[in-house]
Parts: structure tokens; C-alpha cells; sequence
């Protein structure tokens, strides 16, 4: 019922290889993974595996492995999304993803399982690798985020993965700080620098026609997902964010981009309030799902990451424009100058947006330097992955910080 073949595409990578197994689960997971998986897919001594599970498979995410699909042959649908976004059904999806994975090992049988970042699905899937003794390299380890459970979970996948790929050196310090050997942790960057660097990105009129959406003088490319570790607050904070916005743009053209939250907990409310505030307002859009290229290519034009995302941390520093990170959800990460931290009401946030037009602000702005690198981290993965022993891998000591 859950566990579904697909037909072979473009990138079918049928080898004698070493066989490497990429688990994904959102849109914007696998935006960070598909250049590794070019590079694995076109080495001559690897066999790419693609294994699609959570927001990829449902319809309400806008079914999002058919992006998959354009490029790549996926081995294995599992599908674990619920109708519901209470605790309850996250831990019933976690279930079922750890049940089901089981059985696309046994018939995949990969070398390697690849994983990256700290979502409940992917937590599942490591934990029944762990069981049955595959191999876990896990990107994106020892970063915080001390407002959502991703970080334990992200925390707990490391203690489960026997490689590790950080997007900086304190990052790789953390992990090593977990008790992983410093010999089988590595920093490669951010992985998200590859898509920046390699896609062509969009024009400004090509982009417009694509979005049907015309860029004014001020724009702001808006996402926001719940806090998790906090308790129905989803509701009251987006809505202070979208209370400021609208204060904002009272004497301004403003145009207001937004992408819908991920299957987190609260999700379907910020969503409703999304769909709710497009249409009222024609100055806004809103997309589940807008895909790397147009997604990169929008952050390019906009004057600021707007939200509590990822990508305006990694991803916004080096198209140099500001970040208003709100809120707790990505407290603990390593960020450039460009990121204005503040609280999820209302007049904070105005405040946010007073600072990001400040001359002061605009003028530092081009001397932005992104800490999470400057590309290369799939390919420098890629070859770890192919290179490295792997007798008595899974075996490990913990590594004792010397006092």
C-alpha cells in the first residue's frame, strides 16, 4: 500500500558500484541534495539510489517527487503523511516510515544511506538503518536550532550516522563534541552554495512570467514554519508577522512573496492564514512548492528573506541581502552580518524592517560573507563517499574530548 516502484528516468544509475542511497522527504531537502546527487549519479564507480518518503508523496505539498523525477530515477516511494498535523500523527508517520524503510533496504541493499538535516521522517529512516547495520553519512550535523525538536533529532542522527558533513568548522567542532571521530568528520560547506553557484538562475522578466507575479519596489520573499518546541504559538506569531507587513506597506509598493510552512507540527494553520492573506491582498502570492531554480532565482531580486527559515541563514547571505530571522526557531546557527534577529510580535518586527532599510545597514550589505562557504561541497562528499573504508565502519568508539 505505502511502498510503491517507479519506472526508471533520465538519471538511472544501474552499476556495479558502490551502491549510495539518498532519503529525502521535502522540496527543500532535496534542493540541497540533487548536485551530490548529479555527482554520484555520473561517477563511473558509484550506483545512485533515490529513495522519496514524506512531503514528496503528498498532494497537499504539491507532490513534489515529479521534480525528482525530471533528472533522476527514484527506487522507492514511501509514503508516510497523515491527514493531521497534531503530535500524534507526526509520531504515527515517524512509525510508519521506520516500518516501511526496513523492507527498501532489504531489497536495495545499499552501501550507504545519505541523509540530510533533523526532520522526524529522516530520523525514522536512520534509526532502522542503524538496525540493520547499513552505513549512515548525515549532512548538515551539528548545527542548532534551539526553538523546533529538529535539533535533539538532528543531534540523534549523528550519534546514529558514521560520517558526518558539516557546513562549518564550529559545526564539525559540535559533532566531534557528540563523541564521532574527527577522522570521520568532515567540513564540506553548505550544500546549498552548489545551487547558487550552478543553476541558471532566472531573469528578472523570465522570472516575473513564471511567477505570474510582478516584482514592485520593495519585495520580500516570506517563510515561516511553526516553532516546535513551543506550544500553539504557529497562530499568533505569523499572524504578528503579517500585521507587520501590512503596516509596512501601508504608504509603500510592496510585493510579498510567499512558500508554504513544511508538515510540521501547526503547519496547515500558518498555510490556511497564508491562502487566507493572498486573497485579500493582490500584492502577495503564495506557492507550496516553487522549486530550487525559481526559488533562488526570486531571492536574487528581492530586498530581504523575510521569516524563520533555513535558507535566509545559508542561502540569502551570498545573493548579499538582508535576513529578519524572527523568533527562536533558528537560534543557535551560525549567521553572516546580513541577519537581523528579533522577536515574533509585531513592532519588533517593525523594527526589523526599519533597520534592514537603513543606509547603514544597505551599505554593509555588499561586504557580506556567507560562513556557510563558497561551493564545492557536493563533489568534495561525493568523493568521501566513494574513497572511504568501510570494513568495520558502523563499528564505533566514543571520541573523548581531552580534558
Amino acid at each position: 500500500m505505502f511502498l510503491q516502484n517507479t519506472p526508471k528516468v533520465l538519471c538511472s544509475s544501474r552499476k556495479n558500484g558502490r551502491k549510495i542511497c539518498i532519503i529525502t522527504g521535502t522540496r527543500a531537502e532535496w534542493g540541497l541534495l540533487c548536485h551530490l546527487a548529479k555527482e554520484i549519479s555520473s561517477d563511473p564507480l558509484l550506483e545512485l539510489q533515490i529513495i522519496a518518503t514524506g512531503m514528496h508523496l503528498s498532494p497537499e505539498f504539491g507532490l513534489t517527487y515529479k521534480e525528482i523525477e525530471k533528472e533522476f530515477a527514484i527506487n522507492k516511494k514511501i509514503e508516510i503523511i497523515l491527514s493531521a498535523d497534531t503530535p500524534t500523527s507526526i509520531c504515527k508517520s515517524m512509525g510508519l516510515a521506520q516500518i516501511l524503510i526496513a523492507d527498501a533496504y532489504e531489497e536495495l541493499s545499499p552501501d550507504i544511506v545519505v541523509v540530510l538535516g533533523d526532520r522526524y521522517e529522516i530520523f525514522a529512516c536512520v534509526a532502522s538503518a542503524m538496525i540493520c547495520r547499513i552505513p549512515v553519512a548525515h549532512i548538515a550535523g551539528g548545527e542548532k536550532t534551539e526553538g523546533a525538536f529538529d535539533d535533539s533529532l538532528r543531534h540523534c542522527i549523528s550519534k546514529m550516522s558514521v560520517l558526518h558533513f558539516t557546513g562549518t568548522q564550529e559545526y564539525a567542532n559540535r559533532v566531534i563534541q557528540l563523541g564521532e571521530n574527527p577522522s570521520r568528520v568532515f567540513n564540506v560547506g553548505g550544500f546549498g552554495i552548489d545551487n547558487i553557484k550552478n543553476l541558471p538562475l532566472l531573469s528578472k522578466s523570465n522570472l516575473e512570467k513564471e511567477l505570474n507575479f510582478g516584482f514592485r519596489d520593495y519585495n520580500f520573499l516570506i517563510t515561516f514554519h511553526p516553532v516546535t518546541l513551543e506550544n500553539c504559538t504557529a497562530k499568533a506569531q505569523f499572524g504578528a508577522l503579517l500585521e507587520a507587513l501590512l503596516e509596512f506597506a501601508q504608504d509603500k509598493n510592496v510585493g510579498m512573496i510567499f512558500t508554504k510552512a513544511n508538515s510540521d507540527t501547526d503547519g496547515r494553520i500558518i498555510n490556511s492564514m497564508i491562502d487566507d492573506f493572498v486573497a485579500n491582498h493582490h500584492n502577495a502570492i503564495a506557492f507550496t512548492s516553487m522549486g530550487q531554480l525559481r526559488y533562488l532565482s526570486t531571492m536574487q531580486y528581492v530586498d530581504g528573506a523575510v521569516g524563520n527559515s533555513s535558507s535566509g541563514l545559508a542561502e540569502a547571505p551570498s545573493f548579499k541581502i538582508g535576513t529578519i530571522n524572527i523568533g527562536d526557531r533558528q537560534k543557535g546557527r551560525n549567521k553572516a552580518s546580513s541577519v537581523i534577529d528579533c522577536l515574533p510580535q509585531k513592532e519588533d518586527i517593525l523594527k526589523a524592517f526599519k533597520k534592514l532599510f537603513s543606509p547603514s545597514f544597505q551599505a554593509k550589505l555588499p561586504s557580506t560573507i556567507n560562513p556557510y562557504g563558497e561551493g564545492g561541497s557536493a563533489k568534495k562528499t561525493k568523493e568521501i563517499l566513494k574513497e572511504i573504508d568501510l570494513n568495520q565502519i558502523i563499528k564505533k568508539e566514543f571520541w573523548d574530548i581531552k580534558k
